[in-house]
């Protein structure tokens, strides 16, 4: 099995395109690099479609490779153990088929089946992984890509079991195969053989390593990606800190913000910092300790018991140096939780949980400084003042500690209760806060206050079962409140039909709320139910007050008048825009009517499931905005489109004037309104100089087409028979509806006449039935 995989993706991607399937084809391309640099929302984005697209079409290689590339999202990016195992294990099985098992992906499904059960128990499940390693390393060439992966992953497996020092003596001997067959090992190869060098106290060759990888890299042919980055630059801490190199371990440490955003830093990102803070260069606060509490819960949910152990004791033991009992202990009864999970219990992990919990359990427990009926006044007069004004507790793991202690004094009093639920669950224990919650939501569930906390908790632990469960509880009491615990749930989820359904409910049973018209409107816009929205704003305005002084839950948010100027736009209810333009202090040019003036530019921003396209547009009314840019064939916006826009600016503008300079607020799409009808054509040759360009760009759009140029001089030519290159320009033409492929062709072709080199436009060429072997020959001559 020798076939290239990347010389396959490309002529995939090709015969997709010919075929016309563009979206397929997109997919097919994009969707690894989606999965490896951190995209996961737009590998979610693409892959329902196209995969669906693919077994429409019986291209079960295709299948294997978008399934194979979701799963590396789902095992590596998102952490995925027992989660994504049957995904995994079902993959393992499909591309091993007779109409698969020559795929070039394959293999790799192997890989995606080792990572599931590493997530879930490295250690537990070793025998397995090598088993399936063993087997498959047999069938495949030391020249192969996926020999450096499927190699790694058998490295991982030796250390998991406690063999580092022949982990890292097989992955220098596969990285020498690999080089002796003509491959080049991969950055990855490197970063885990400097980890394992870390691990045996060699951590100063491994930066070496490192050093040496990089720079090879950077003179290579292809640039680091944005995971290479972070991973150079976590792996890189990890190994300054392991040598007590403080200084540059924080200054290659990724800001916090990166493991927040990507979960298969944060495991090694926290064993980073609790180096750093035993070397006393971090503070052991206690937002740390949420962020870590928080990732565990994660790894948690996923089925990554191993990983959730692992990061336990890691907030475990901050928790101890903090001398935060009740977290700490709190962390021990979750770890050993986990414990029960796994499959192999006799690692050196056990021994870190027992010496964790140990600490915890010996943390002194505080006596309380006032009786337990002034203790809530008393932590509040402990307070700060946040930024915003808000009141912000000066410690609140210590507060946290005496309100456990005040909760067993005195378990009757429901306002200690509320605050230690409330405590434990902004400190990343929403679990623990819910099983506190429960004994007295089941005693008396027409307790509105303790339901709406226990639904605030359940929603943070993204406890969807727990939150049926109290909906059940309350409804015959309250069942409103039921409806609104289940809407909440389901917008947490995106599920717009169920928030829509839920909040038409209360409604029915309430006619006065207008949070609730707020949340059923959002579900009618996600939807694109336009007239409901619509309808639902403007109920919601009936029924609240602009007045500054008017009580918060009748009061008018600023952003409902433009809800409903955007649903009214939409639906093509002029007056209706016009009403609340009026209210706003909107002036207009014309009375009455359809809005369509010429405000300003912006950069229009168009989030669709395949992605985000960018644009350059003009502003024609409160809501709407024309596409100036010229767009690809097959591109959701093009030249002409009339958009319905969400006018606020999604950045502010830049501090520095100068970079105010060529800057247009961004500002999201809402839905394409009216097409233009625009064609779009490409125009490639040699650049015919400035003032030739000008007069050509000129000419066309007294002509009412549309025209961007999308080259500068980066892009080089070489013109047959020439010794050095030139310039090149790729001209965006977009042709009017009023105009056909004939007309345009013609125009091109009296425009260009007199320019030094000829220019092409091959697809217009073919479309319009005109000198196709001329247009195909300049493109070949001048490989454009």
């Amino acid at each position: 099995m020798t076939t290239d995989i990347w010389a396959w993706v490309h002529e995939t991607h090709r015969e997709l395109i010919e075929a016309g399937h563009p979206r397929l084809a997109d997919a097919v391309a994009e969707i690894s690099g989606h999965a490896v640099n951190g995209r996961p929302d737009e590998v979610d984005a693409i892959y329902p479609e196209a995969v669906a697209t693919a077994r429409a079409l019986d291209l079960p290689w295709v299948e294997v490779f978008l399934r194979h590339w979701r799963l590396q999202s789902l095992v590596n990016e998102r952490q995925q153990g027992e989660k994504a195992l049957p995904e995994a294990t079902a993959l393992l099985e499909f591309a091993h088929r007779e109409e698969t098992k020559d795929c070039p992906q394959s293999v790799c499904v192997v890989q995606d089946f080792c990572i599931a059960h590493a997530r879930i128990d490295g250690p537990g499940y070793v025998n397995e992984r090598i088993a399936i390693l063993d087997e498959t390393l047999a069938r495949i060439e030391p020249a192969r890509n996926c020999f450096d992966c499927l190699t790694r992953e058998y490295s991982y497996a030796l250390n998991d079991d406690g063999r580092t020092e022949e982990a890292l003596a097989y992955i220098e001997e596969a990285e020498g195969k690999h080089r002796a067959a003509g491959g080049e090992p991969s950055l990855y190869m490197h970063l885990h053989r400097a980890r394992l060098l870390g691990q045996l106290d060699r951590a100063q060759e491994g930066l070496d390593l490192l050093e040496r990888s990089e720079a090879a890299r950077r003179k290579g042919p292809y640039a680091l990606d944005e995971d290479d980055e972070r991973e150079l630059a976590l792996t890189r801490a990890l190994l300054h800190a392991t040598l007590g190199d403080t200084d540059n371990a924080i200054a290659q440490l990724p800001d916090i913000a990166e493991p927040i955003a990507h979960a298969d830093l944060r495991l090694r990102w926290a064993a980073t910092v609790e180096k750093l803070i035993g070397l006393g260069v971090v503070d052991n606060v206690p937002r740390l300790g949420t962020a870590v509490a928080n990732w565990a819960s994660y790894l948690d949910a996923v089925g990554s018991h191993r990983a959730c152990l692992n990061m336990l004791l890691i907030a475990g033991r901050l928790a101890n140096r903090r001398g935060a009992g009740t977290v700490a202990r709190a962390i021990g009864d979750f770890a050993a939780r986990k414990v029960d999970d796994l499959r192999r219990k006799d690692t050196p992990t056990m021994r870190d949980f027992v010496a964790m919990r140990r600490d915890a359990e010996a943390l002194p427990t505080p006596e309380l400084p006032v009786p337990v009926e002034h203790l809530p006044g008393y932590l509040e007069a402990l307070g700060v003042a946040g930024e915003d004004g808000s009141y912000q507790p000066a410690d609140p793991e210590q507060n946290l500690d005496l309100l456990a202690v005040a909760h067993e004094t005195a378990p009757e009093d429901q306002r200690v209760l509320g605050l230690l639920a409330q405590y434990l669950s902004v400190l990343g224990m929403p679990w623990k806060a819910a099983a506190l919650l429960w004994e007295g939501v089941e005693a008396d569930p027409a307790n509105e206050s303790r339901n709406r906390l226990l639904c605030d908790v359940l929603l943070r632990a993204k406890d969807g079962a727990g939150i049926k469960r109290l909906a059940a509880l309350v409804a015959p009491a309250d069942p409103a409140q039921a409806h609104w615990f289940r809407a909440s749930w389901a917008a947490d989820q995106g599920e717009w039909e169920d928030v829509a359904r839920e909040c038409a409910a209360i409604v029915a049973l309430d006619d006065a709320v207008v949070n609730t018209r707020r949340m059923w409107a959002h579900a009618a816009r996600e939807l694109g139910d336009f007239e409901t929205a619509q309808r639902v704003w403007s109920d919601l305005l009936d029924r609240t007050s602009d007045a500054p002084d008017a009580e918060d839950h009748v009061r008018a948010h600023p952003s409902d008048r433009w809800s409903l100027i955007i649903a009214a736009t939409i639906n093509g209810d002029w007056v209706a825009v016009r009403a609340q333009c009026a209210v706003i202090g909107i002036e207009l040019d014309t009375p009455e009517g359809v809005i369509d003036e010429r405000w300003h530019p912006i950069e229009l921003r168009y989030d669709r499931p395949d992605g985000r396209l960018t644009v350059l547009a003009i502003r024609t009314g409160p809501a709407t905005a024309r596409v100036e840019s010229v767009t690809r064939p097959g591109a959701p916006l093009n030249h002409g489109d009339l958009v319905v826009i969400d006018p606020a600016a999604l950045e502010a503008p830049p501090e520095d004037e100068e970079d105010r300079e060529g800057w247009y607020p961004p500002i999201a799409a809402v839905r394409l309104l009216r097409p233009g009808g625009y064609r779009t054509y490409f125009v490639d040759g040699v650049h015919p100089g400035e003032e030739a360009l000008e007069t050509f760009i000129d000419a066309l759009r007294t002509e009412d087409y549309g025209v961007w140029v999308y080259t500068d001089e980066d892009y080089q030519l070489f013109p047959p028979g020439a010794d050095a290159t030139v310039t090149g320009v790729y001209i965006g033409v977009a042709v009017p509806p009023t105009a056909g492929a004939e007309a345009a062709h013609e125009l091109l072709k009296g425009l260009t006449a007199g320019w030094d080199h000829p220019m092409s436009w091959h697809p217009l060429a073919v479309d319009a039935d005109r000198d196709v072997e001329h247009h195909a020959k300049v493109a070949e001559d001048y490989d454009l």
